[in-house]
Parts: structure tokens; sequence; C-alpha cells
């Protein structure tokens, strides 16, 4: 496709530059929520600023996750944006906990209510960008429509939003339909009647498997790792609880930058091993009934710092489970083992477990069996083959790093972002790394991010971002980038924080550990998001005494 193709239009208020290039302030890759909300900022702050995203709409992962029975696992009144009180009075969520329909119904909403999409490019992918020390400016390269010249550059290329492919030998050579779950389809997929496979049992494939069963005639799912889940208890709003909770919004929103995990959990700050086992009962019943995972993981402040108490709590689900699934043995299986309760995301479900009391669902446990080929026709593992018609493929994310590492990010002397980290995803509080100017990062690594609701620290990000950007426009600092002291210290607390957790000890997304080479690091920043807000204002009241403000282009790299 050409880049004059006429669906990449230059928007009225875009200064003409050389050719098919876009002259801007600020270039913002993604058009999720962090995009979003950073051109929202962008124009408070007098700049203009233009997004670029490969989708031909907003909604970043809300976007291409259409899967069935896709759903957030933060529920709606607070997966939402609070920096405008008519928006939140006006929108209306009528779940508790939102679908995919309706999270992209908000987004898309907020779009057109702050009339964004005048700003925004969409069909075009991005696939490099490069900082010119001369000029002090970042350019943008593009595939599929035009290259962006801007003075600042702000990945909001979301935490979920690599898909990762399985390495299973033969996949190329299926000659049924293959699905992957980051890319459904836009149309409705009939299973009626079929044979399907899902392979993958994160919280995508939990999502998934109830809704596939109710049409399909089998239904196969492969499990490598089982997860955690608990029931959601999903159920429609009244409109007496939510009139009341937009009464109070206010203060909703500020007890949830305040607590560790971005949503009022209302927990007692309270050690599962001080409290009797009959109280402790009666504490985990709670939390449970009331369906929501963050609740349930604060039940107790040391769930995930002590295996005695995490324990208290992997028994009591292990139990539920139990109670859910009729075959004992069955049962037993689809019980995670071999880490903490809470050091993977925990996931939340409607009728998971159920849905293999069917006599048309079968597990598939590739610990016991592993995996060996996919075939034309189907697949064997070491010890069966099976025949199938559709293979859906819910193998997870490259998460937190991993769209960045998709793109050729070169900064100061050429050095590319995945040399640098290539050993640790070194960063300053997830928002900027040394050695890359004027380029900002919403939500990177070593941030709560993934650890929390992700509307507030993205939020927190973009707010910081705005307020640092204003700090050097109100200077007329032309370069701004994080000391390389900063970054590393910062680095070091986010290890030592990790450390005294059970999260180092898990292997999952969180930790890199399921893409093979990737460093094995804990990835989003486990210290709290209310702690996180508190050292991001202590920056930006000190006058941001991590960064060097400079109306030079050169400044050294420490390597």
């Amino acid at each position: 496709m050409s880049k004059n193709s006429n669906i990449y239009p230059t928007p009225d208020n875009a200064r003409s530059g050389e050719g098919d290039i876009l002259q801007k302030d600020l270039a913002i890759i993604g058009a999720g929520v962090a995009g979003l909300y950073m051109l929202y900022k962008s124009r408070e702050i007098g700049l203009d600023a233009h997004i670029v995203d490969r989708a031909e709409d907003v909604g970043g992962t809300w976007y291409w996750n259409r899967y069935p029975g896709c759903r957030c696992d933060i529920e709606s009144m607070d997966y939402s944006y609070s920096f405008d009180e008519a928006l939140q009075q006006e929108w209306d969520w009528t779940e508790k906990y939102p679908s995919q329909p309706e999270v992209l119904s908000y987004l898309q909403h907020v779009a057109d209510r702050f009339d964004l999409k005048r700003d925004i490019s969409f069909g075009v992918d991005v696939s490099g960008a490069t900082y010119n020390e001369d000029t002090g400016r970042w350019r943008v390269h593009t595939s599929t429509g035009p290259d962006l010249d801007a003075k600042y550059v702000v990945m909001a290329t979301g935490v979920l939003s690599a898909p990762k492919d399985p390495k299973v030998p033969g996949i190329e050579q299926f000659q049924g339909r293959v699905l992957r779950s980051a890319s459904w389809p836009h149309e409705d997929v009939d299973f009626t009647g079929r044979k399907v496979a899902v392979l993958g049992t994160g919280s995508t494939g939990i999502q998934l498997v109830p809704e596939i069963a109710k049409q399909a005639e089998q239904l196969l799912v492969l499990q490598r790792t089982p997860n955690f889940s608990l029931p959601a208890y999903n159920r429609p709003l009244e409109q007496e609880e939510k009139d009341q909770i937009k009464r109070t919004y206010s203060l909703r929103r500020s007890k949830a930058r305040a607590s560790h995990l971005g949503v009022d959990t209302q927990s007692e700050n309270r050690s599962a091993l001080e409290v009797d086992e009959a109280t402790r009962q009666e504490a985990y019943w709670d939390t449970y009934n009331y369906g929501n995972p963050m609740r349930f993981v604060s039940t107790f402040n040391d769930l995930v710092l002590s295996r005695d108490a995490n324990q208290t709590a992997v028994k009591f689900v292990a139990d539920r489970i139990h109670d859910r699934v009729n075959d004992p043995d069955l049962a037993e299986r689809l019980i995670p083992r071999s880490y903490a309760l809470g050091t993977r995301r925990p996931c939340i479900d409607t009728n998971y477990y159920e849905t293999f009391n069917s006599d048309h669902v079968e597990l598939v446990d590739l610990l016991q069996d592993p995996l060996t080929t996919i075939t034309p026709t189907g697949f064997t593992t070491q010890r069966a083959s099976y025949e199938i018609d559709d293979l859906v493929l819910a193998t997870g994310f490259d998460a937190i790093t991993g769209a960045l590492s998709r793109i050729d990010v070169q900064g100061r002397n050429g050095q590319r972002l995945n040399d640098r980290w290539a050993q640790y995803p070194a960063s300053f509080m997830g928002v900027m790394v040394h050695g890359f100017p004027n380029m900002f990062t919403v939500t990177g690594p070593l941030s709560p991010s993934v650890n929390s609701n992700m509307f507030v620290t993205i939020e927190q990000h973009v707010e910081f971002i705005a307020g640092l950007v204003a700090n050097a426009q109100r200077h007329r600092s032309s370069v701004i980038e994080v000391t390389y002291d900063a970054e590393q210290q910062w680095c070091q607390h986010a290890e030592d924080v990790a450390n005294q957790t059970l999260f180092p000890e898990t292997d999952s997304w969180y930790t890199g550990a399921n893409v093979q080479g990737k460093p094995r690091v804990v990835l989003p920043y486990l210290g709290g998001v209310g702690s996180f807000d508190q050292m991001l204002n202590e920056q930006a009241d000190t006058g941001y005494p991590a960064f060097d403000f400079t109306s030079r282009s050169a400044l050294s790299v420490t390597s």
C-alpha cells in the first residue's frame, strides 16, 4: 500500500513538512487507553500532538481482543478515566465487569467526546524510531503511513499488545481453522458441530473455554500450567448502586490512587498467620464470595510475602475448585501446585471449572502428556493422537516490553533499545530510559502496570509525563533525559522490593519466563500504586531531580 494512500489524510492542523512527514511537537505510538489520554493532556499543555496506530480504530488491546467471553478483570466503575467529572457522570456501565464490546464503546465515546480522532492516523504500522542528536528530534518510521518528525515521542504501546505464538512443531501444516485470541475476527465465529482445541489456560483461555463449549461438539483444553481462577459473580449493575458510586466518585478515585493495587480492596491490614482458622476462613469466604481477585489476594497483607500465609489461601481456593469439579482427580489437575497464589495475576471466570463437568469437554494435561506436534488434521501428544477442526491459540503475550521490542528504537549514538534491554529492562519508574532523550514510556517496565488497575497507573504516568514536558517548556529546555544514576537506583529499588515477595520464584509473563531468551526479571514494580504515586509527586514537587534538562542536544551516555 502506498504511503500516499488517502486513508492517511494529513490532519487540518498539521504543519507541512518534507515529503510524507508530519511535523509535530509530540508523537504518540498507540491509540489505546494511554495514547488517548496522552493526546488529551498534550493539548492541555499546548503541544501539537499526533497518534499513529496500526488498528483501524481506537481501543488498543480492546480493539484486537474480541474473542468470545472477553471481559475485564477490574470492575467497570473503576476501569475508566477519572480526569473529567462530566465524563464520569455521563457514561453508564451496564455490568459489574465490563465486556470487550462495552470497553471499546467507552473508548470510542471518549475519542469522540474530546474530538481526538482528528489527530490520529489509523492503519499505520510503526517500524522504528530514531533520535537525531543534531536536531534533538525523533523520526518515527512507518511502513504503511506517514512518518513523523517530533520533538517528543511517547510509547503508549500497551503492556499486553504483543501476542506470543507457541513454538509448536507442525503448526504451519494444520489444514483446519486457526484462531488467535489476540487478533480475533470481527465477525462471529460459529463452532457448532465442530471439534475444537484451545491451547492455553491463562485468563484468555479461562474466558474462552465456557463460551466455546456452548457450541462445540467436542472441546479439548490443552493445559500447560494451571491457573488460579475465582468466580466473577458478574451481574447487571443496579441503577441505585451506580448513582451512589457516582455521587462519591471523587473519594473512590482518591482511595484507588492511594491503594496498593489501584482499587480500594477494603481489606484489613493483618497477617493470615495472626488470626485463628475460623477467622481466616470467614475472611476468605467474604472476599471469595464478593468475586474480585484483587480483593481476594488482599484478604491478608502477607499473602505474597510469606509462603506459610500463601498456603492458607492456596488451600482455600483448591477446596473451592474441588467443590466446582465433579471428578476429584480432574480437579486436582486443574489446581496450581508449583507457584504461590497471586504471583501470577489471578483470573476470574464464569463457569470455567464447571465446564469440565460436561461430557464433551476434556482436559489434555500437557505436563503429564506433552504436546509433540500439530498434524494436518489435529495434534499428537506423547501418548495419544487427536483429530480437530479448529485450533484456538490463547498463548499469551510478550508482556510489558514486547511491543517496544518489535520497534527498532535507536537513541543516542545509534544505541538500540533492544540492545540496552538485552540483559535487563532498565528504566526510571517505567517512564524513561537513559540514553533515549525525549522518549517516554507509559507503564513501562518497573512500574506498577499489570500488577494494578491499569487505568489508574496509566493516568499517573501520563500526568507525570505531561508535567515533565510542561516544566521543560517553561524553562526552554529542548532535551529531557533521566540520569543514569537515577535510573540505576530505581532498578535496584524495584529489585529489592520484588525480592521481598514470592514473585521471583514464579515462572510467568510477570517475570518474562514465557518468552525464550527474555531476561528473567520481575517486570512490574511491586511497591504499590499509592507509594509509586507519592514518589512521582515528590519528583514533580522538587523540580524533577532525576532528570537532566538542557538546551543542547549533546549529553554523554554512561554505558
